[in-house]
C-alpha cells in the first residue's frame, strides 16, 4: 500500500479509501445489495492487512448502521490514532427548517449521533454531503468550525458540489477565521469526467484532496459490457447516471478489459490505476473480499502515457445527473447541465 497526505492536512492516508456504502441493514426501500455485520467485519479486517487506513461512512448509509458496522470493526482490529475515518452528513430536515432548527444546531445533532455510531470521540474528516441550498453557508461553515474547535473533528471535506460552491466556501472561511475544506469527494471515473472541467483545476491549484466515489462506475469498469451483477441490476441510481452513455461508454470499458488482458490483471486494476493519476485517494466501495483485494493490487500497477492515452481518447461530455442534478435548484443556471455530445439540455 502507498500512503498520501491528504491535502492540507497531517493526514496521512492509504491511496485506497474503503468505501462504506455496501455495509449496513438494508431497510424496506433501501439498497438490498448490503452485506451483512459478520461479512463487513471480515471486509474491514482484510482491508486493514492490505494496509487501508482510510475508511468512508456517512450517517445516511443504512440509517446509520454502517457507521455502527464499521466503529465496532475498527474498534476490535485496530488503533484509533492509526486510522482516519471519515463520515458524512445530510442537509437539514423540512421539519427542521420549519421549527428553526439552525444549520449550526443541525450539525452538531448529527455528528452527535454519528460519533455515537462509530463509537468514538472524533472523526478525522467530517464531510458536507450534498450542499443545502435552504441553509445559509455561513451556518454550514460556522457549524463545522465549531465541530473542529470541540475537537469532535480533525478536518472538514465536502461531496457533491460545483466548483464554484466549494470556492466560495473556502473564501468565506478564510475571511472568518473558520476551518476550510480539505477534500472533495465528487463522481469521477473512466467514463464520468466531468469533474475535469473545474473541479480538478481548482483542486489543484488550492491543494484540496480529491477523494472520488464511484471509481469503477457502479460495477461497470470492472466487468465486460453485457456481464451483470445484483448491484448493476438493481441500482437504479447508477442506471440514471450511466444508461443514457451506455454506447459510447462501452467503447472506453472494452479498452479497460483490452489492456487488463494484455497485463494479465483485473479490469478493477486498470480502472483503479487510471484513477489513481488524477486523485489522492478513490472510495472504493466493497461488498466481497476481492473487491478490496483487486483495489490494493492496483496501487502498484502503473499505466504509460499511451496506455492512459488510449483509455481517455473515447471519452465525449456526460450529462449531469444523479445527487448534482438532484440537488441543483430549479432556477439553477442550464450551463451546469450537459448532454453526451457537449449539448445543453
Amino acid at each position: 500500500m502507498q500512503y498520501t497526505k491528504l491535502g492540507n492536512s497531517d493526514l496521512s492516508v492509504s491511496r485506497i479509501c474503503m468505501g462504506c456504502m455496501g455495509f449496513g441493514e438494508a431497510g424496506s426501500g433501501q439498497h438490498t445489495w448490503t452485506v451483512n455485520e459478520a461479512l463487513s467485519r471480515q471486509i474491514i479486517k482484510k482491508g486493514l492487512k492490505l494496509g487501508v487506513n482510510f475508511f468512508d461512512t456517512a450517517i445516511a448509509y443504512q440509517s446509520g448502521t454502517s457507521e455502527q458496522y464499521l466503529g465496532r470493526a475498527l474498534r476490535d482490529f485496530a488503533k484509533r490514532d492509526e486510522i482516519v475515518i471519515a463520515t458524512k452528513f445530510l442537509p437539514r430536515t423540512q421539519e427542521e427548517i420549519e421549527k428553526r432548527v439552525t444549520g449550526q444546531r443541525h450539525i452538531e445533532k448529527m455528528l452527535d449521533k454519528s460519533l455515537q455510531n462509530l463509537g468514538t470521540d472524533y472523526v478525522d474528516l467530517y464531510i458536507y454531503h450534498m450542499w443545502d441550498y435552504k441553509t445559509p453557508i455561513y451556518d454550514i461553515m460556522e457549524g463545522l468550525d465549531n465541530a473542529v474547535k470541540a475537537g469532535k473533528v480533525r478536518y472538514i471535506g465536502i461531496s457533491n458540489c460545483y466548483a464554484y460552491q466549494l470556492a466560495q466556501a473556502n473564501a468565506l472561511a478564510e475571511k472568518e477565521g473558520f476551518a476550510k475544506f480539505i477534500s472533495v469527494q465528487g463522481h469521477y471515473n473512466l467514463i464520468f469526467r466531468e469533474e475535469e472541467r473545474e473541479m480538478a483545476k481548482l483542486c489543484a491549484e488550492d491543494n484540496i484532496a480529491m477523494t472520488p466515489y464511484s471509481p469503477l462506475a457502479g460495477g461497470r469498469l470492472a466487468k465486460l459490457p453485457g456481464e451483470v451483477s445484483k448491484r448493476l441490476l438493481e441500482d437504479d441510481y447508477a442506471h440514471l447516471k450511466y444508461d443514457a452513455t451506455a454506447e459510447q461508454d462501452g467503447i472506453i470499458i472494452r479498452r479497460v478489459a483490452e489492456l487488463a488482458q494484455k497485463h494479465g490483471i483485473s479490469m478493477t486494476e486498470i480502472s483503479l490505476s487510471w484513477l489513481l493519476t488524477k486523485t489522492s485517494a478513490p472510495i472504493v466501495g466493497t461488498t466481497k473480499m476481492n473487491h478490496i483485494e483487486s483495489a490494493a493490487r492496483a496501487v502498484d500497477f502503473i499505466l504509460n502515457a499511451d496506455e492512459i492515452r488510449f483509455l481517455e481518447e473515447p471519452y465525449v461530455p456526460h450529462r449531469l445527473v444523479g445527487v448534482m442534478a438532484q440537488n441543483t435548484p430549479a432556477n439553477a443556471s442550464e450551463d451546469h447541465v450537459w448532454s453526451a455530445g457537449n449539448q445543453k439540455i
